[in-house]
């Protein structure tokens, strides 16, 4: 079983991966998602004048504070020294697009804590603006691009 899935041992339990051996490689992860608001919403989001205050200056932080803490929330994950987390966001007709962006130099890939980035970004659009609209819809989470290491480069199609 273990040839086959690289998290899972020779009897079927969890392991968190050997990655001793491998080489030190620059290697950098792009994510997104979304969330769906009224006009009215997106407005005070963009503004900056949410009820909570400035909205996307406190997602952009939640987002990069939550990178650094990936391997406390997802089990398997190993510990990462990250080079830099970046969170841009872009206001489309009834959305915003969190777009993070991490790198480290490592022995593993920084995919899930520019996903976690980009989670806990929308997750803190949401709490700061929920007094507005409790109905946004947070979607298309993914991982859009991943460069270094092994596979080296990847992107969405």
């Amino acid at each position: 079983m273990s040839d086959r899935l690289t998290h899972i041992d020779n009897t079927g339990a969890a392991r968190m991966v050997d990655v001793g051996a491998k080489p030190e490689t620059a290697r950098v992860a792009v994510a997104s998602g979304a969330i769906r608001m009224s006009a009215a919403t997106l407005e005070a989001v963009r503004e900056g004048n949410g009820p909570k205050g400035d909205v996307l200056g406190t997602a952009r932080i939640a987002g990069i504070m939550a990178a650094k803490k990936t391997a406390e929330l997802i089990p398997l994950c190993h510990p990462l020294p990250l080079d830099s987390v970046n969170l841009e966001f872009e206001f489309a007709a009834d959305h915003v697009i969190a777009t993070a962006t991490a790198s480290t130099t490592g022995k593993t890939g920084v995919e899930m804590e520019a996903l976690t980035a980009a989670s806990i970004a929308l997750l803190t659009i949401y709490d700061m603006a929920k007094a507005l609209e409790k109905g946004m819809v947070i979607s298309e989470v993914r991982l859009l691009e991943k460069r270094g290491g092994k596979s080296d480069e990847w992107r969405a199609e």
